[in-house]
């Protein structure tokens, strides 16, 4: 038998009968840690104990440590037969060494006996009045990267041990809280005369000077603290509802389409420009315009944004087998082409062709020109060199020359569609964007147009009364100075 027996957040009053007792009537103790108040108990009663401080060094990271310690509790268990294993708190609360034991005696078929105690989160909740069914979630401070935090909740940290893990803990937290955000530092929560509770502002955490192996952190529910998803989300079901917004309330799925197209292009320019503060909120927009298409959704029946949460992750998770899987792909080139194999067969394509189809039709034609050229060109079909994209594109223009004089119009749209098609092969072959070609030549045009304006306007002539011959020559002055 292996009883795995809880000594309490660290005074004697925590620490229960049954434990003492079973402590007591065993000569075969082991505990985790030397480092808890209730050791004192243990020696005054003269105990004899072992304890596993030594695996702390000996690893390289907790994992290991407590892995370590299950396995040589297996052995004692066998070589002496009952044994007690003792460690700080509850046996089941924040306790990874106690885990990793029951699987193993689960395994092996080994019969044990857990005795419960006061655990230091009652300790915690007892000390800061706290009561549990308003809500509280329970983080160790070893495993915070791989939390989300949750304002609308009380939190609790534990195993805060030091300057450095409480460093680590601050910075981690400052990614969802504001750096003022009021906290709780609580250490030996629960040991007379040696409790210390008292409030500090977030940035302040790793600060401290008394921090130790009994320290854990509390964070108050604050639901004004900084805005997360779930504050957009609940913002679109207000200007959706019956008291909301009269525009938001009777805008579709059709209505609104144009704007996730306009607000992704102004994301473009905030990066164009590289203005992180525009880039911040034209993404913002681009969510919102998410988060609309999502409560349409949600209200007629069809999907909701978890839907849309829920796919994109799986499509990643798939589109990725050489990081979520086992297949191997060490360039951009070859995750490139595993991707489209996939996104072929997850879209039943059964041909080239077919992909070429795929490829959105509301693109900007120039963006979808250059897809369909490059998909093209992974099968073959494609110039040799540059030299003859450029030939084709004065071909092209000598058939525009051909028909633009006529009254064909389908035809003249043909052939120019034709030019400005063969073009875009150029920029391909060149490794030019064409769209963002084609924009800073726009661009480029506006600059100069409006020096000519300018010119005019000192010369107090107006613009329209200019001839052609007078503003070419204000054009060719303004491109002498590389504007």
């Amino acid at each position: 038998m292996i009883n795995i027996v809880g000594l309490g957040p660290g005074s004697l009053e925590s620490l229960t009968m049954g434990a003492i007792q079973i402590i007591k009537q065993n000569s075969n103790i082991f505990l985790r840690t030397i480092k808890h108040p209730t050791v004192k108990f243990l020696k005054d009663e003269g105990l004899d104990f072992l304890t596993y401080d030594g695996k702390y060094e000996q690893a390289e990271n907790f994992d290991e440590v407590y892995s370590s310690i299950a396995e040589d509790l297996l052995k004692q268990h066998e070589l002496l037969g009952n044994i007690v294993y003792a460690v700080p708190g509850h046996p089941l609360v924040a306790e990874k060494s106690v885990n990793i034991l029951l699987k193993l005696c689960k395994d092996r078929k080994i019969q044990v006996n857990i005795l419960p105690a006061v655990s230091f989160i009652d300790a915690v909740m007892e000390a800061l009045e706290i009561d549990p069914i308003e809500g509280i979630k329970v983080i160790d401070a070893f495993d915070i990267n791989n939390q989300i935090m949750d304002k609308r909740i009380g939190t609790i940290i534990t195993q805060v041990y030091n300057n450095f893990i409480a460093s680590e803990v601050k910075l981690a937290l400052l990614n969802y809280y504001r750096d003022d955000t009021e906290i709780y530092f609580v250490r030996s929560a629960g040991i007379k005369n040696d409790e210390s509770i008292r409030k500090i502002l977030l940035y302040e955490l790793d600060r401290q000077q008394d921090i130790d192996y009994l320290t854990s952190i509390y964070i108050p529910k604050d639901l004004n603290n900084n805005k997360d998803f779930y504050d957009l989300v609940n913002i679109m079901d207000i200007l959706r509802g019956e008291n909301g917004c009269p525009w938001d309330k009777k805008q579709n799925h059709d209505s609104i389409k144009r704007g996730l197209i306009e607000e992704s292009y102004e994301v473009l320019e905030a990066i164009d420009k590289k203005d992180e503060n525009m880039i911040v909120e034209e993404l913002g927009d681009v969510l919102f315009q998410i988060i609309f298409h999502s409560q349409i959704g949600k209200e007629d029946g069809y999907f909701n944004v978890n839907d849309v949460i829920e796919g994109i992750c799986n499509k990643m998770v798939d589109r990725h087998p050489h990081i979520f899987g086992n297949e191997i792909a060490d360039t951009s080139e070859a995750v490139i082409d595993r991707w489209d194999q996939i996104k072929m067969k997850e879209q039943k394509l059964t041909n080239h062709a077919d992909e070429l189809k795929h490829i959105a039709k509301n693109l900007p034609a120039l963006i979808r020109a250059e897809k369909v050229q490059k998909k093209a060109a992974k099968i073959g079909f494609d110039w040799d060199k540059v030299e003859e994209a450029m030939d084709k594109v004065l071909e092209e223009l000598n058939e525009v020359k051909d028909v633009y004089k006529g009254s064909n119009r389908d035809k003249i749209l043909e052939e120019v569609g034709d030019l400005a098609f063969s073009v875009v092969n150029v920029s391909r072959f060149l490794d030019i964007d064409p769209e963002n070609a084609l924009n800073y030549t726009i661009d480029k045009f506006i600059r100069r147009f409006e020096f000519i304006e300018l010119k005019a306007k000192e010369m107090n002539i107006i613009l329209e009364d200019m001839t052609l011959g007078e503003m070419d020559k204000l054009w060719n002055e303004a491109k002498s100075l590389k504007i």
